[in-house]
């Protein structure tokens, strides 16, 4: 993924300056950008810091990178992709399991949009969850 600048750059500063999307994230989030940062970046250091491997670091700063873009693009958080890139990052799932899981649960959730627009549409009124 590569990011891709907005097309108004002093603008969107200026607008971030007050709300930038570092003060989004959590507080062991934070600890990983200045952990990397005061690593110069080295994901080596870094996973011989945390005691983890290479690919563990690295899933964990794509993690915070795809967290950062989505901050970026208003998108809200998935609360079940977090907990399942966190089950990954300390080793109790794999990556396709953690990618199964997620498409299980985003069929099943538009499973459920699908069938209360049905119910709207054949009923011309909303319905409540539990019907």
């Amino acid at each position: 993924m590569n990011f891709v600048p907005p097309k108004n750059v002093p603008e969107f500063v200026e607008e971030r300056t007050q709300n930038s999307p570092l003060l989004s994230l959590d507080e062991a989030e934070l600890e990983f950008v200045l952990t990397f940062v005061l690593a110069s970046g080295s994901l080596k250091e870094m996973a011989q810091t945390y005691g983890v491997s290479y690919p563990t670091m690295r899933a964990k700063l794509d993690r915070l990178i795809a967290r950062l873009d989505e901050i970026l693009q208003g998108c809200p958080v998935d609360p079940m992709s977090e907990l399942l890139a966190k089950l990954v990052e300390r080793g109790e799932i794999g990556v396709s399991t953690a990618q199964a899981i997620r498409t299980l649960h985003r069929e099943r959730i538009n499973q459920q949009e699908s069938a209360a627009l049905e119910r709207f549409i054949a009923s011309g009124r909303p319905q409540s969850k539990e019907g």
